[in-house]
């Protein structure tokens, strides 16, 4: 089936350039009278007034054009017409068919549809006015019927030409059209898609988020207890001296106001911690400070850690900063030290958990390793860690998503993260993040890691 595309609009471009080239026809034709001496031999008043009256039409045409007073093809129609008209008078005083300026009667049609092949109008007025002016020349001139036939057929074939060619630049425009159109749908839709997967990982990412949160709750109420009893211990201690004025000894008092604070302090800092994990992350985050997420990692995770055993952090004094965003990071590390938590609380026999947080500078890049003391990796486990949603957890205490997550983030910023065992037992987690300066060094992957 043809496409039917309806022709947008004249733009002010299209309307500009027909103006100029309404008025270039119009110069051209103005000096055209200096060519008569070597067209027919000596200068012709009447053809140069009729060719004057010409290039006069195209100027009036071009600032009716400009003007927006002929819109569509009626600049067109009025330029062939005016043009057939007046040279059929120039062929007429000149010879008729023996003209010099007959061939021109010929490439007219041709002409036309160069000028204006968005339009059918003109060009089919053309080849229809231009056998009719062939005629009207053959009867003025006497030519007889053979001839005149001849010249028709001629005729006929370049104004085919002219008509397949306006009406294939017309399909072509058309189709090209329907492919933009097709292509802005395209860039639409593909737009909304963008919008979709952006929204969805934003909802998987905040998911994770929250089921670490939950992992932390059983902790939290414990970290929580313990300042808790002894700020409420320390409370009644004090209204219990402050009933018998004179028997509160003040650097006593003191000891037990600090206490109280201190109590109240790192409460403060678990609500904080957990308040800043949970929420949205801060756009336009790209850099962060590897010492700074440990700690915040550390902080967060010792509410589960904290029970089962000793978490070690050792880092490097004055590391680069890395990029990536400061949320992400913290997330990895509490997705890596819950997993070891649980590793090492399901090891056999049991034992006391002893993980290990470790950050080292290398060429362009910061190492970080979380090695525990658990069972290790099997092999068929260490092959598909890092899918979404496999994971080795009972039903309803892992969702499948926290290293599949983790990884992604880390390859996003162009860094590394992998698994693999130690050599005197339990798993070690190895990241490599590029520094935030960019720089050529791509971050290894699989090197084993050091000793604890």
């Amino acid at each position: 089936m043809p496409l039917s595309v309806s022709p947008p609009p004249e733009s002010a471009a299209a309307l500009r350039l027909k103006r100029r080239i309404y008025f270039s026809c119009g110069g051209i034709l103005a000096l055209s009278p200096l060519l008569h001496p070597w067209v027919v031999g000596r200068f012709a008043p009447s053809l140069a007034i009729l060719e004057l009256v010409w290039a006069a039409v195209f100027v009036a045409l071009g600032v009716a054009v400009g003007a927006s007073w002929l819109r569509g093809s009626a600049g067109g129609v009025v330029a062939t017409v005016g043009s057939l008209v007046l040279l059929t008078l120039e062929i007429h005083l000149t010879g008729g068919l023996a003209s010099p300026f007959f061939p021109v009667l010929y490439t007219l049609p041709l002409i036309v549809a160069v000028f204006t092949p968005e339009d059918r109008l003109p060009v089919w007025v053309a080849i229809v006015l231009t056998l009719a002016c062939m005629g009207l020349i053959g009867v003025l001139g006497r030519v007889d019927t053979r001839t005149l036939v001849s010249q028709v057929m001629s005729f006929s074939i370049v104004a085919l030409v002219s008509a397949y060619g306006a009406q294939t630049y017309r399909r072509l425009r058309d189709a090209e059209q329907a492919a933009h159109h097709e292509r802005m749908e395209a860039m639409q839709k593909l737009a909304e898609s963008e919008r979709r997967r952006a929204r969805a990982e934003r909802q998987r990412a905040d998911m994770e988020r929250l089921a670490v949160v939950g992992q932390l709750a059983a902790g939290v109420a414990h970290e929580v207890n313990n300042p808790l009893a002894y700020v409420k211990s320390n409370l009644g201690y004090l209204e219990q001296e402050l009933l018998h004025p004179g028997a509160l000894d003040a650097e006593e008092a003191r000891r037990v106001v600090e206490e109280t604070q201190e109590g109240v302090l790192r409460i403060q800092q678990i609500v904080t911690d957990l308040k800043r994990f949970s929420r949205d992350e801060v756009v336009g985050e790209e850099a962060c400070s590897v010492a700074e997420g440990v700690d915040e990692a550390r902080r967060l995770a010792s509410v589960r850690l904290r029970s089962l055993g000793q978490v070690t952090q050792d880092v490097e004094p004055g590391l680069p900063r890395v990029r990536m965003a400061p949320r992400h990071l913290v997330q990895v590390l509490v997705n890596l030290l819950l997993n070891a938590a649980d590793a090492t609380e399901s090891a056999s026999p049991p034992r006391p958990a002893r993980v290990l947080l470790r950050a080292r500078g290398l060429p362009g890049a910061v190492r970080v390793e979380v090695q525990d003391n658990g069972p290790g990796l099997s092999e068929s486990v260490r092959a598909r860690l890092f899918e979404p949603f496999f994971t080795t957890k009972p039903p309803g205490k892992g969702t499948g998503l926290g290293l599949a997550l983790c990884r992604e983030y880390v390859a996003r910023v162009g860094g590394a993260l992998d698994a693999e065992n130690r050599a005197e037992g339990g798993a070690c987690f190895v990241l490599h993040l590029p520094h935030a300066v960019p720089t050529p060094v791509t971050p290894p992957a699989g090197i084993p890691c050091a000793d604890a």
